[in-house]
């Protein structure tokens, strides 16, 4: 994934009708001419199409879908969307006529076809003896001692009355260290675009990655392994991840409004919506698209959800875009010209906390993507290039669980964003009567400032991860308000 991309294996969901007809009789020596594909007809293309949020408006858009040959998939009446295939070329282009129809966009650019993919990159499993009060590999966890972790501890490990929401790969509910914090019964798979609450749908399958990122956030206190920022509050796996490694619009749509519905206190997105890295509202297929990601995650923010998204991990100033080199990411990228009305999603949205990386000395990571009014806040997603002194394996990534009671290393924002994601599960289990609003001004305020550095960023001596930080040592563009701060987060005295 971009952020890293998630492993990929394409997801298969051919829809195939065969039917016989009767032979017709023709008189002897007529010529036959040879059959002509029909010029209309293409690969077969999800769609999302907006409309009104009620149920009449909903049952005229389903009805004009089928009026033109197409399927309904899934149907979102809270907020107006409803989820369409067609292999007809023409498709959007007529339906957009069709009353009552807002937008209408295709969710991809590929055919909807099966292919293989393989794991995420993780490491060796870590070696360590445990401390006394500690957890096995709890030496190698940097990570949680750079933002105070072991000291909140002391005070708090979150409430089971938090909820917080995976919108990934799945997460291994057999794994020893998150088996006693997912919760089946708010598990779902959004994939294709609807509910699946069969276990097995919400399982990972191709990628360690959702397993990694809920580890960070709520790996039990439980003397195995290692140990999350909030170990006693409540995981929900929540599917959007197909096993291609691509999270289309209808699945993260899917996911947005199950985290409403289920009053989720806080949501986890390590990732960007395929296929467009940035989406423009100069383009139909990318305007309609933006609009039901928007209208799915205002959706779950009036439900009291907050969600936490990650940056990129493409070094890309956010907030001067000009060039995408990497879209559509599910055919053949090509470059084309973008401006700051492209947005990426859900990172951009208005109200979603979005994640900046650093490494163990505390800057931002080289990979990670930035941009002043863009980064909320900053926290620990590793960098490979630094090793740690005084730790078993001195490896300067994120470790976690993987699937398998396994344990592995990865790096990136993916990895930062379930930081900031575990912090605001402590401030809601601490504050629970705190809004969306009030806890991002919660997480904010306990930040701590880090200054921009001095001219061009440029760790690693290549001039091609420069990058120029903007703004004050309390609101930048590398580090937003600043590196999140769990101790401070379950001081509620403060």
């Amino acid at each position: 994934m971009r952020v890293p991309r998630i492993s990929r294996t394409r997801y298969a969901a051919v829809g195939l009708v065969l039917a016989t007809a009767g032979a017709l009789a023709l008189p002897a020596g007529t010529a036959v001419a040879a059959p002509t594909a029909d010029p209309t007809t293409g690969p077969l293309l999800s769609y999302v199409v907006n409309t009104k949020a009620n149920h009449g408006q909903v049952q005229k858009v389903e009805n004009a879908v089928k009026g033109l040959g197409g399927t309904v998939v899934y149907s979102y009446e809270q907020i107006g969307v409803v989820i369409a295939r067609s292999n007809d070329t023409k498709f959007a282009e007529k339906l957009r006529l069709a009353k009552g129809v807002d937008s209408v966009g295709a969710s991809r650019t590929k055919g909807i076809l099966a292919s293989d993919q393989g794991k995420a990159d993780v490491a060796a499993e870590p070696t360590g003896t445990a401390a006394a009060g500690q957890e096995p590999y709890e030496a190698n966890q940097w990570d949680m001692r750079q933002i105070g972790v072991d000291k909140a501890h002391k005070i708090s490990l979150g409430s089971r009355n938090v909820t917080v929401g995976v919108l990934d790969s799945g997460i291994d509910a057999t794994h020893e260290d998150l088996a006693p914090n997912v919760d089946a019964s708010q598990s779902v798979s959004c994939i294709d675009g609807k509910p699946n609450t069969d276990w097995k749908a919400w399982q990972p399958t191709t990628s360690d990655h959702g397993t990694h990122v809920a580890g960070t956030i709520a790996a039990a206190k439980n003397g195995k392994g290692i140990v999350g920022i909030a170990p006693n509050v409540k995981l929900a796996a929540v599917k959007v991840v197909d096993d291609g490694g691509f999270i289309y619009p209808e699945n993260a749509v899917c996911g947005f409004v199950w985290a409403g519905e289920h009053k989720f206190n806080v949501t986890n997105n390590s990732y960007y919506v395929d296929p467009w890295m940035f989406n423009c509202p100069n383009d139909k297929d990318q305007s309609a698209i933006t609009d039901a990601v928007r209208k799915a995650v205002a959706f779950s923010q009036r439900k009291g959800v907050l969600n936490v998204a990650a940056a990129g991990n493409e070094n890309i100033d956010l907030a001067h875009k000009t060039t995408d080199v990497s879209s559509p990411d599910d055919t053949t990228p090509g470059t084309r010209p973008v401006t700051n009305d492209c947005l990426s999603l859900p990172t951009e949205l208005d109200g979603v906390i979005a994640v900046s990386a650093v490494g163990v000395n505390g800057d931002k990571s080289y990979y990670s993507s930035y941009g002043k009014g863009v980064v909320t806040v900053a926290a620990p997603g590793g960098d490979r290039r630094y090793q740690i002194p005084n730790t078993p394996d001195k490896d300067g990534r994120i470790l976690s669980t993987i699937p398998g009671n396994k344990y592995g290393y990865m790096q990136g924002t993916s990895m930062a964003t379930p930081h900031v994601t575990g912090v605001v599960a402590l401030l809601a289990s601490t504050f629970p009567w705190a809004s969306p609003n009030e806890l991002t001004e919660l997480l904010t305020n306990q930040a701590e400032s880090h200054a921009c550095p001095t001219g061009d960023f440029n760790p690693g001596g290549a001039g091609a991860w420069k990058a120029k930080c903007e703004g004050g040592a309390d609101d930048n563009g590398f580090y937003g308000a600043g590196i999140i701060n769990a101790e401070k987060a379950v001081q509620w005295w403060r």
